[in-house]
């Protein structure tokens, strides 16, 4: 009888597991779509348009690629061999190659720190950006110690800020490889006491830590002053031996204070704050040792990933129709030869397939479904000018897609310039306009959903806000290398300035001097070195980078555990 029951109570269980797992696998299961093919090839009309689009591509991927061997070299040849030889270190990218599953990495901002009033700084003496570890996606940040010894900077400040903003609006774990000389005290005033400046840093860390956002730092070289608080507020810390110190004040200003001789390891090294003081959680003998702990720490965390299979099947989806490697003829070098942005996006979509939305209505703005590597995703893309109608589409599309929880993709190519008021009509038309596209910003500011931004063409003027600009937080904002960012662009500078028929010719005179400014600041590499972007990518590259940006998105709904919660009482 007992026998009977135990085998009662096997076969209960079994049919409840079998029950749960299609449970599991009902939910997982996507709705079929057969979104219909948008099959635009090249048409002989376009091929004159295509072929100075393409020639202007070459020209911006020379610039491209002289810009991103500059920045490989970090500091110089003399900087890479003090730090590899004197000082025994490892470079930042054979750092990340021991901590990362591989080198298929997003590096955010790499042009950063370039063409500034105060000289160029490579990379903004810091490389960050989201790549996988034990497969799952983090943020990192590591500081390159070959540019100006790792002095940070106030463009540093920044990329590290964006850095973490980005680890906190996707819930990503961050890493920190903490090897920085402190702040450069000649800017210390664009560095420390302003809100977005070198405290926010530490400010972040501990509202992530709220989050329960995880967070770990390797000390592989020098952390002084306010920097030491990276590695103290992280949850855990490894620190690697001789090469890592931690100290608000050095040996020169211990001797300088208390006439005390003291080394850099005595004061501060790996065996002190692993044994004595405890501030680092790993004591690590070499570099190697440190990242092997830190991916060990991160396949504690409490991230449950989907099956292998599934994430294969998902990427085994269609190719689009046309090689992305026509995308170069399809960036716009202006405004004016600029070819259907359907082009566009039936080289991006999966099998080019694209369900368009409100076909008919306001045709200068494009919206619709598509699904990217198999992400069901919204898009709009600039397709003219934001014309009253195209902003109430774009509105009610951008609506609609928060409503069903469907990311947003944004492809924007906006005007060149505001459109004139000459008369009583178009004073009408404009400010109808207006109206409609404050009304789209408002439904770009309020989707809660996820937003990329890729700047195809022209990124200009209000136009730009209700496609997602800078301002309006979208999760990335990448541009391709022809992109240009400004208010008004090049050419166009007459539009901004009042008629003067008496002083015609100076007016002239301050129009080409004002065009040749924009020419110089709209720049798609003037923008990246800056920060207004998260990088410049080249437009055969924008499927990859829209699928791992969405893929990493998507990776906070694998954390199980993301809200605090108030424990049972005991029971005596």
């Amino acid at each position: 009888m007992q026998s009977c029951m135990l085998r009662f109570a096997e076969q209960l269980r079994q049919s409840s597991v079998r029950c749960m797992s299609s449970a599991v696998g009902r939910r997982r299961k996507a709705l079929r779509s057969a979104f219909p093919v948008l099959d635009l090839p090249l048409q002989p009309i376009h091929h004159h348009v295509y072929e100075a689009n393409l020639r202007n591509s070459k020209a911006c991927l020379k610039m491209y690629a002289e810009f991103r061997e500059k920045v490989r070299k970090g500091g110089g040849e003399n900087a890479v061999a003090r730090h590899t030889q004197r000082n025994r270190k490892l470079l930042v990218r054979d750092r990340l190659r021991l901590l990362l599953d591989d080198e298929d990495f997003l590096e955010l901002s790499p042009f950063a720190g370039l063409g500034l009033p105060y000289g160029d700084i490579p990379s903004a003496g810091c490389l960050t950006g989201i790549g996988r570890i034990n497969d799952l996606w983090c943020v990192f940040i590591a500081n390159d110690a070959t540019v100006k010894g790792g002095t940070a900077y106030p463009i540093t400040v920044k990329k590290q800020l964006r850095a973490q903003e980005i680890a906190i609006q996707n819930r990503l774990p961050c890493v920190y490889l903490v090897d920085s000389g402190g702040a450069f005290l000649p800017l210390q005033s664009e560095i420390f006491p302003d809100k977005n400046q070198g405290g926010r840093t530490f400010y972040n860390e501990a509202i992530m830590s709220a989050m329960k956002i995880p967070q770990v730092a390797v000390v592989c070289g020098s952390c002084t002053a306010g920097g030491a608080y990276v590695p103290t507020m992280a949850e855990e810390a490894v620190m690697v031996h001789r090469i890592g110190t931690i100290f608000l004040g050095g040996p020169p200003l211990v001797k300088a204070a208390t006439g005390e001789q003291v080394s850099p390891e005595d004061l501060g090294g790996a065996r002190l704050h692993s044994a004595v003081s405890g501030c680092v959680d790993h004591f690590a003998w070499e570099e190697k040792e440190a990242f092997d702990y830190t991916r060990n720490i991160i396949s504690t965390l409490n991230f449950h990933l989907p099956e292998e299979e599934e994430d294969t099947l998902r990427r085994t989806e269609e190719e689009p129709l046309y090689s992305p490697e026509e995308l170069l003829g399809l960036a716009p070098q202006s405004y004016s030869y600029s070819l259907d942005v359907k082009m566009i996006v039936n080289r991006l979509t999966d099998g080019s397939r694209f369900q368009e939305f409100k076909a008919c209505y306001g045709t200068t703005l494009v919206t619709g479904f598509a699904k990217i590597h198999g992400h069901l995703v919204g898009i709009v893309a600039n397709n003219g000018v934001l014309s009253y109608e195209a902003a109430l589409k774009g509105g009610h599309f951008v609506q609609l897609c928060d409503q069903r929880d469907i990311p947003l993709i944004f492809l924007q190519n906006t005007a060149p310039a505001a459109a004139l008021t000459l008369t009583t009509s178009q004073a009408e038309t404009n400010s109808n306009r207006l109206k409609a596209q404050g009304s789209m910003m408002s439904a770009v500011a309020c989707a809660s959903v996820p937003k990329i931004t890729v700047v195809i063409g022209g990124c200009h003027g209000a136009d730009s806000y209700a496609m997602c600009g800078r301002a309006f937080d979208p999760n990335f904002l990448f541009l391709w290398p022809n992109a240009r960012v400004s208010v008004t662009a090049p050419g166009h500078a007459g539009s901004l300035l009042l008629p003067d028929d008496e002083q015609e010719e100076e007016q002239k005179k301050q129009e080409e001097k004002l065009n040749k400014s924009l020419k110089e600041e709209s720049s798609a590499f003037f923008s990246s070195g800056r920060m207004w972007d998260d990088g410049v990518i080249l437009p055969q590259d924008t499927r990859k980078v829209l699928r791992d940006a969405l893929d990493i998105i998507k990776q906070q709904q694998y954390q199980l555990s993301t809200e605090k919660r108030q424990s049972a009482p005991l029971r005596m």
